[in-house]
C-alpha cells in the first residue's frame, strides 16, 4: 500500500493521535534548523552556537548571548505552515490529543492547536530573573544590550538552554500523552537530542509514523517510514 494512504487510513482509524515534532516542522515556515548543512551549527561565530545557548555562558557573557539570540532564534514574520494548520484541525476534529515539540516559535498555537506540550520552552515567553515579572517577545526586541527589568534584573528567554534540565511538568504530561496513544506520528526530527528523543519509547501501539527526510536511529522501529518532506506529507491529507 502506498505510503500517504496506509499514513491516512490510521488518522481516520485513531482518536487519541499525539504528534512529536522537532524543527523539521518550522523549516518550511522560513525558521532554520540546527543540524542541516546550512542550519546554526554549520555557521560561522565567535563560539559555537552550543555554547553560546548553554546556561553557563548566558550567565558569564549575557550580552554576547543576546546579540546572538537576537540574530538567530527570533523569527517575527514566521507563519504557521501546512504541517502546523492540518495538526490544529485534526485537533478541532477530535483526533489529535495533544502536539510535542521541541520548537521554541510558538507556530503549533498561532496554527490554533491548543494542547501544546513546549519541551524546550518558548521565545514568546521572558521572565526577569530577580522578580519574576513577565515580558513579551517585543520586549526583548525592543531592549539593547542586556535586556533588564525595571527592578533592575536580567531578563531571561523562557527557553531551555544547554545544561538546564526539562521542566518536570511538561515531561510528564508529554510521557503520558505518548503512552496513551493509539498513534505516533514523530516529524521532522533527528531523534538525537536526549531526553526528548527517548520520550518514544513510551509508545506501546502499532502506528508509530516517522516522517523526515533523512534517516533517524529509529527507523526501524517505525511501523510507517515515510523519507519525504512534512509539507509533502501533511499537505495530502
Amino acid at each position: 500500500m502506498d505510503e500517504i494512504l496506509q499514513f491516512k487510513e490510521w488518522i481516520e482509524k485513531s482518536n487519541r493521535i499525539v504528534f512529536f515534532g522537532g524543527a523539521g516542522v518550522s523549516t518550511e515556515s522560513g525558521i532554520p534548523d540546527f543540524r542541516s548543512v546550512d542550519g546554526l551549527y554549520h555557521q560561522k561565530y565567535d563560539y559555537p552556537p552550543e555554547q553560546i545557548l548553554s546556561h553557563s555562558f548566558f550567565l558569564k557573557k549575557p550580552e554576547y548571548f543576546y546579540q546572538f539570540y537576537r540574530d538567530k532564534m527570533l523569527y517575527t514574520n514566521a507563519k504557521p505552515n501546512i504541517t502546523h494548520t492540518k495538526l490544529a484541525e485534526l485537533e478541532s476534529l477530535g483526533k489529535l490529543s495533544a502536539v510535542i515539540t521541541q520548537n521554541i516559535d510558538g507556530l503549533h498555537q498561532k496554527a490554533g492547536s491548543k494542547n501544546v506540550l513546549e519541551l524546550h520552552g518558548s521565545v514568546l515567553r521572558n521572565h526577569c530573573m530577580k522578580c519574576g515579572k513577565f515580558y513579551d517577545m517585543d520586549s526583548i526586541i525592543k531592549s539593547n544590550g542586556i535586556p533588564r527589568c525595571e527592578c533592575t534584573g536580567v531578563i531571561k528567554p523562557d527557553v531551555v538552554l544547554y545544561e538546564e534540565p526539562l521542566d518536570e511538568e511538561v515531561m510528564t504530561r508529554a510521557i503520558h500523552a505518548i503512552s496513551s496513544a493509539d498513534m505516533l506520528i514523530v516529524g521532522g526530527t533527528s531523534l538525537s537530542v536526549y531526553p526528548a528523543a527517548g520520550f518514544i519509547d513510551y509508545y506501546t501501539g502499532n502506528r508509530l509514523v516517522l516522517i523526515n527526510k533523512s534517516a533517524t536511529p529509529y527507523d526501524s522501529q517505525a511501523d510507517l517510514l515515510i523519507q519525504q518532506s512534512l509539507g509533502d506529507v501533511f499537505g495530502s491529507i
